[in-house]
């Protein structure tokens, strides 16, 4: 038996974030035998995903540049990784605006297949924003092969002229639907009954705009006080936002989940789900909320594109919190159900995902 492809996945790191839950996805549902996965990782740290990357057979390579900020450490730790890993024939990349540097060592080195993977529609404004975005627009330059997660985060980082392959953000269908008896033993379990539960599922930074998710809680619950707000994740701002919640005498209402490995079930004992975000690619949020038969109000700046059944509603950032209120309680009261049909016909089942990806892989390696 031939032994499997490998592919290096190059990431920041592999916490629980929505980038990484792809790539584990995609791990999980591809033909391991045929495609294996190694990760590249830019922190020194382990994380969330480290432990089922090593069971499932990958490698985790650590660089340190995120940690101690050196860059020229940075450049010579990538020349070195390349030089002495010949046997990597395709690198798939999902860092944009340092794709730039690793995508050269690795051309160099004679890496044939070179991916980059846009995940986003924008980055965080100010004067890193804007370096990152110069330095993520130099990066097809030394790339041969060209991803997106959707038409905008195409367009956004390849523009009008070049040509770009949807991998649609999948996720496994049977596990995120709607389960009205979940629902009853989470809501119970975690003292839910006879509440509005309110549900956003992300990492605590500027992009997921937490802040301005809290004010329009504040509001909500002073008309439906019976309201809940469930926040799942973790991140740099995540105390930050525990201040701003007490400061507004939230404590009671606000819970602050962490980062958990039953997201499919707090899916269900939710009732909406709250997506603020100033800019987003694909969010694999929206796909499993709307999996799992739950309202969505997303900000105007999260691409249309996730509007794959009739759950979903867009409320623009411009306008106050209370007009984000009635927008919450103008919301469609739809019969709780699934959506894996719908999903599916719109190409969101994982394992469909994967194996086109897989076929990618191994017919770009044998052409090249």
């Amino acid at each position: 038996m031939s032994k499997p492809v490998r592919v290096l996945q190059v990431v920041p790191n592999m916490q629980a974030g929505g980038l990484e839950t792809l790539i584990m996805n995609l791990y999980r549902n591809i033909d391991r035998s045929k495609i294996q996965f190694d990760f590249l990782v830019h922190y020194k740290g382990k994380y969330f995903y480290d432990d089922e990357i090593k069971k499932l057979g990958g490698r985790i390579y650590h660089l340190s540049v995120r940690d101690d900020n050196n860059f020229l450490k940075y450049l010579n730790d990538l020349d070195h990784f390349f030089k002495t890993h010949r046997e990597y024939k395709v690198v798939h990349g999902h860092m944009m605006s340092t794709a730039i540097f690793y995508m050269y060592y690795a051309k160099k080195y004679g890496v044939k297949i070179r991916i980059i993977h846009s995940h986003n529609s924008d980055t965080v404004p100010g004067l890193k924003g804007i370096v990152k975005y110069r330095l993520a627009r130099l990066a097809p330059m030394v790339a041969n092969n060209y991803f997106a997660c959707g038409k905008t985060a195409g367009k956004y980082l390849y523009g009008d002229n070049r040509k770009f392959t949807i991998l649609n953000n999948g996720i496994d269908l049977q596990k995120f639907k709607y389960n009205s008896q979940i629902r009853h033993e989470y809501r119970d379990n975690l003292g839910l009954n006879g509440k509005y539960v309110i549900g956003h599922i992300g990492r605590f930074n500027i992009q997921k705009n937490h802040k301005f998710l809290i004010k329009v809680f504040y509001d909500f619950q002073k008309e439906v006080p019976n309201s809940v707000l469930l926040l799942i994740g973790d991140g740099e701002l995540k105390m930050e936002i525990q201040k701003e919640v007490q400061d507004l005498g939230l404590e009671d209402k606000v819970r602050f989940m962490g980062v958990r490995k039953d997201t499919q079930n707090l899916y269900q004992a939710m009732d909406l789900f709250l997506l603020p975000s100033f800019f987003e690619g694909f969010p694999v949020v929206a796909v499993e909320a709307q999996d799992a038969g739950l309202p969505i109000l997303a900000s105007s700046n999260v691409t249309k594109e996730i509007e794959l059944t009739p759950l979903v509603r867009f409320q623009d950032l411009q306008e106050s919190t209370k007009e984000w209120v009635k927008a919450i309680k103008n919301m469609p009261k739809l019969l709780r159900k699934d959506y894996v049909t719908e999903l599916e016909n719109a190409g969101f089942n994982i394992k469909q995902e994967a194996q086109q990806l897989a076929k990618f892989y191994e017919q770009a390696y044998e052409e090249k």
